[in-house]
């Protein structure tokens, strides 16, 4: 099977089919044209001719624009109108915001505005600590991102970045009931994003960075955690590498291997490789090397990046050099956070028994994982459409109803190593196999999960500032 750049694409085509037409024509010119029809929808029958929808999948742009000019060469068929679902779903924006309180008379107005929200404002002036009971900052993360990075498009800008941003901020809602905003800031200077990030921080619980191009993304997270009293994430890190790392514990029980015996490569030392590199070697592996455009990164070698720099200081105990084939040459675990093409099937000959494959690259991994079965132990994709998908979703919803709930300042590395080890554990032993090492995105059990085990890594490491009694009696009264 060929992987697709943009995944499945769903339109609906609107025709007005005349009297006599055979509807299997309009089967056959879709199917002709690469697309196919997974629905139909008769919407009105006339004396002349009928009116149907039908919804076809594609797989490209090409192939949309393909099916509807052999849907218009076919005669007796015309087409009354295209719509294109994933659009339509988009319409107006994906959120918005509900009112926890209905104002339905004066009485009510006097105390959600003034003047009665001015005794409420006076008791935060007084303590500012009340702002996390009395306003929406107890469970509000900013979703920030400069629009350089976004998904696989690159530097589209704050505009286009936003439906992902909406997305993104919709997924904190379904899978943690945290509130959530984007925040697309129309700069990519990294003091100007610091401080604007500084500016709307009394607003927020968290702050939540996203698609912000590395090596930038390390120097503004770094800053603004160092400045900030409440949790800063960024997820093209350190989500990727939670869910990496929790794979990578069940992949390892498949394979009968320990972490700490491990020989890894990294390919991609950007954001998420470096991420990925840190939170390895906190769970004990201790051979790691990575690979870049230039090769890979030694130790002792001069690099002008400060990242890189760093990476060379820690990896690579054995100093291998050379490119992709080069380090991969008695490896266990391949780890691709880079681009296409980069693995190719003949290259697992060279790795340890039982390797273990994670191709990460979204959207198109650097190998089809339907080229290396049978070559590889586990495989793993950042994609929806293959089993054992590392998915940021599995990891930021219940990190940040963790971090909430108990009012951390920060999220630690044992924090995340907490999350790791939770989501993993979320896969029972009767349930593990080579297709599933990490559980579904839809499993409601993940977040409870992942936000407890969290938890219980803030108070133990001293970064959460709710005392746990307060904690307990305000949940009984919830309840």
């Amino acid at each position: 099977m060929a992987i697709s750049r943009l995944g499945s694409i769903r339109v609906v085509y609107r025709l007005r089919i005349d009297n006599g037409t055979p509807f299997a024509d309009v089967y056959t010119a879709v199917a002709n044209a690469g697309g196919e029809i997974v629905a139909m929808d008769m919407h009105s029958v006339e004396e002349q001719h009928s009116i149907r929808d039908i919804t076809v999948t594609v797989h490209s742009d090409a192939e949309r624009e393909a099916v509807t000019a052999s849907l218009a060469a076919v005669g007796g068929v015309h087409i009354v109108h295209v719509s294109d679902r994933t659009f339509l779903v988009h319409l107006g924006g994906k959120i918005g915001t509900l009112l926890k309180v209905p104002v339905k008379n004066r009485d009510d107005l006097s105390m959600v505005y003034t003047p009665g929200v001015a005794r409420v404002s006076q008791a935060i002036h007084e303590d500012v600590s009340k702002v996390f009971q009395l306003t929406i900052k107890r469970n509000t993360v900013a979703v920030v991102t400069d629009g350089s990075a976004v998904l696989g498009l690159g530097n589209i800008g704050p505009e286009a970045a936003l439906p992902v941003m909406e997305g993104k901020a919709m997924l904190f809602k379904q899978f943690a009931d945290i509130d959530a905003f984007p925040i697309c800031l129309a700069t990519q200077d990294v003091d100007q994003i610091v401080e604007t990030v500084m500016n709307i921080a009394p607003v927020f619980g968290g702050i939540n960075l996203e698609d912000i191009s590395s090596p930038r993304c390390f120097a503004i997270e770094e800053e603004l955690r160092r400045r900030l009293d409440i949790p800063v994430f960024h997820d093209d890190q350190h989500g990727t590498a939670v869910v990496l790392l929790a794979g990578l514990m069940n992949a390892v029980r498949v394979c009968g291997k320990r972490l700490e015996d491990l020989r890894v490569v990294v390919v991609g030392i950007g954001a998420a490789g470096v991420a990925s590199t840190r939170i390895l070697l906190s769970a004990g592996v201790r051979d790691i090397v990575g690979v870049d455009r230039a090769g890979a990164i030694v130790p002792g070698e001069s690099y002008d990046n400060p990242v890189w720099r760093w990476y060379a200081e820690h990896t690579n105990p054995r100093r291998v050099r050379g490119g992709v084939r080069d380090a991969l040459r008695g490896a266990d675990v391949f780890i691709g956070v880079s681009g296409p093409g980069v693995l190719e099937p003949e290259d697992l000959d060279l790795m340890a028994a039982d390797p273990i494959v994670f191709a990460m690259a979204n959207p198109t991994p650097e190998v089809d994982p339907e080229r290396v079965v049978g070559r590889a132990r586990v495989i793993a994709t950042g994609r929806s459409d293959y089993p054992n998908q590392i998915n940021n979703v599995l990891a930021f919803p219940g990190m940040f109803k963790g971090a909430l709930a108990c009012r951390a300042r920060e999220i630690n590395e044992e924090m995340k190593l907490a999350a790791a080890r939770a989501i993993a554990g979320v896969v029972g032993e009767e349930e593990l196999s080579e297709e599933y090492i990490v559980p579904s995105v839809f499993n409601r059990r993940v977040a409870e999960a992942v936000a407890h085990a969290v938890e219980e890594a803030a108070y133990r490491t001293g970064v959460a500032r709710r005392e746990r009694r307060a904690a307990a009696e305000e949940a009984r009264a919830g309840e």
